[in-house]
């Protein structure tokens, strides 16, 4: 039987009993399918429903061939090695023993002399080859996302399941990923808001709070076709609320007749010219037509008002979001930070950083990119004051915000509300409201407590509680800051930093995302040598 992944009738929660995906019927075969969707709508769910990780609320799923999954953040045990991923450590102890002719005549039958070296053909192939002895302590989150993905190319599976797979990967790292994805010839399922890697992909699945709808052909098609989708959507929206506007208008018009009418009537009966029998007969006739005639009008009013309602619904899940920011008033010329001959690192006789010197003066932008490992985490710790240089001066203006990735500034424990109030206490109910509404946290979507949220929800909740406020920061900070976004937020969010006038220090390996935003400037870490602009410093 071919290898197939059929979902019948599905229907997925949250472990609290939220409702996610309803009646889901979809079938994957042998081709690489991009899902896409917005934050928190159940990606992520869906892909752990289909390994077994999450038991579905209703429907039937059924896997045709094996699967290999690569989830997001599994953090390894601590004295885990390379060799562990693969599931090959007591193996290829087994053959070196033998290569040292310690094995005996049973353990050399069942070794495969073949090992170590598929084992490091599979690494090569994701463009990293580490000893398997390697602790996986030692390697950055880029690098060990490597290894897994490794690790599952070398058990050949019918399918493949990746959960971001391109997060806190360097660009050799993507591009590696995606030349991966597009020489496999099995079935993927790929859940990713990396342009470029979907631009590989033979669909598209798109969950939405109103199901799943599956597009052939790769990003720039899906796009073509919800460009198309939206501006029929629209158009609905507006033809919909013409025919409410009019059902409004005849209501209205067909109210001021029997008022009209009614009130004639009443002067009729007062002059006392008709029986009084023949006007209680008119009168009680003239109540129930007008009585029905309420109802039908009621009736067609309800249901003109829930087309709109409909079509207002399509329309909110295929436009984007639109984020717009306060100004800063920073000046062009104020400095805003200023690092002299720092150097920084976790052990003081091997710093990562070495002699490093910056400025950034007025609503600059910089990009701060480098290889896996080398040193960028560092240099945002060093200026958000948690690590101490071991030499040289650090200076930074004391309204800057930093967006770690796991966006640290938020309490779990508070409502995204709450967490508003914290962070702007001079705000009114109104002003965080309507902040929050703003990045898409309406009315009750508000309450949410952070700690529940989804990766991207929670990096959208930041920006809504820190660029929310009437008077932002004059330096953001970001820590890839696209890695847990879906495309739109990350669109979204693209379109509000251009239009912040303030300094930007973006840690990012997505091009797309700095181009976008306007990058000025970038400082390359490099291991020894550093380097703005393509010049050393």
């Amino acid at each position: 039987m071919p290898a197939s992944i059929i979902l019948s009738n599905l229907s997925l929660s949250t472990p609290d009993g939220r409702s996610l995906l309803s009646n889901i019927d979809l079938t994957f075969a042998a081709e690489r399918t991009g899902l896409v969707g917005r934050n928190g709508v159940g990606k992520t769910t869906l892909l752990a429903s289909i390994s077994g990780d999450h038991v579905p609320q209703s429907g039937r799923i059924v896997v045709n061939g094996t699967i290999g999954v690569l989830r997001q953040d599994v953090q390894p045990p601590a004295d885990a090695t390379v060799a562990d991923l693969f599931g090959a450590r007591r193996a290829l102890e087994l053959l070196r023993r033998a290569e040292q002719g310690d094995a005996s005549v049973d353990d050399i039958a069942t070794i495969d002399w073949t090992l170590e070296a598929r084992l490091q053909a599979a690494l090569a192939r994701l463009g990293f080859d580490p000893s398997p002895d390697t602790e996986l302590s030692c390697l950055s989150g880029g690098q060990i996302t490597r290894v897994r993905l490794a690790a599952l190319v070398f058990a050949e599976p019918d399918f493949l399941l990746l959960d971001e797979p391109t997060n806190n990967l360097d660009q050799d790292g993507r591009k590696a990923v995606t030349d991966l994805l597009a020489a496999w010839r099995g079935g993927a399922i790929v859940v990713s808001h990396d342009r470029n890697l979907l631009e590989t992909m033979d669909a598209i699945v798109e969950l939405t709070s109103l199901g799943s709808t599956r597009y052939g052909g790769n990003w720039s098609s899906f796009r073509a076709h919800r460009a198309v989708e939206l501006a029929a959507v629209r158009h609905d929206l507006a033809h919909a609320e013409r025919h409410l506007s009019e059902i409004d208008g005849k209501a209205q018009e067909a109210a001021e007749r029997k008022a009209r009418k009614d009130s004639g009537g009443r002067k009729k009966r007062a002059k006392g010219d008709m029986p009084r029998i023949l006007a209680g007969a008119r009168k009680d006739r003239s109540e129930d037509s007008g009585g029905k005639t309420a109802q039908v009008a009621e009736r067609r009013r309800a249901e003109a008002a829930e087309a709109v309602d409909t079509a207002r619904r399509r329309v909110e899940i295929l436009q984007p979001l639109s984020v717009k920011l306060p100004a800063t008033g920073l000046p062009a010329g104020r400095e805003v930070l200023w690092l002299d001959g720092v150097s920084a690192g976790y052990q003081p006789e091997q710093p990562v950083l070495r002699d490093l010197s910056l400025a950034i003066v007025g609503p600059e932008r910089v990009a701060v990119v480098g290889p896996n490992g080398s040193g960028k985490t560092t240099l945002l710790k060093l200026i958000a004051g948690e690590l101490r240089p071991v030499s040289g001066a650090v200076r930074v203006r004391p309204d800057f915000a930093l967006f770690d990735q796991k966006v640290s500034l938020l309490d779990p424990a508070l409502s995204i509300l709450d967490n508003f109030g914290r962070l702007n206490p001079t705000a009114g109910a109104n002003a965080c409201h309507a902040a929050l509404a703003r990045f898409m946290f309406r009315a009750d979507a508000a309450l949410q407590i952070v700690g529940s949220l989804s990766g991207g929800q929670m990096f959208r909740a930041g920006l809504a509680c820190v660029l929310g406020d009437s008077k932002p920061p004059s330096l953001l900070i970001l820590d890839e800051p696209t890695n847990h976004l879906d495309i739109e937020s990350i669109e979204a969010v693209e379109a509000g930093l251009r239009a912040y006038d303030g300094a930007l220090l973006v840690v990012s390996h997505d091009e797309a995302f700095l181009q976008a935003i306007g990058i000025t400037r970038r400082l390359e870490l490099a291991g020894k040598a550093l380097h703005v602009n393509g010049g050393i410093i």
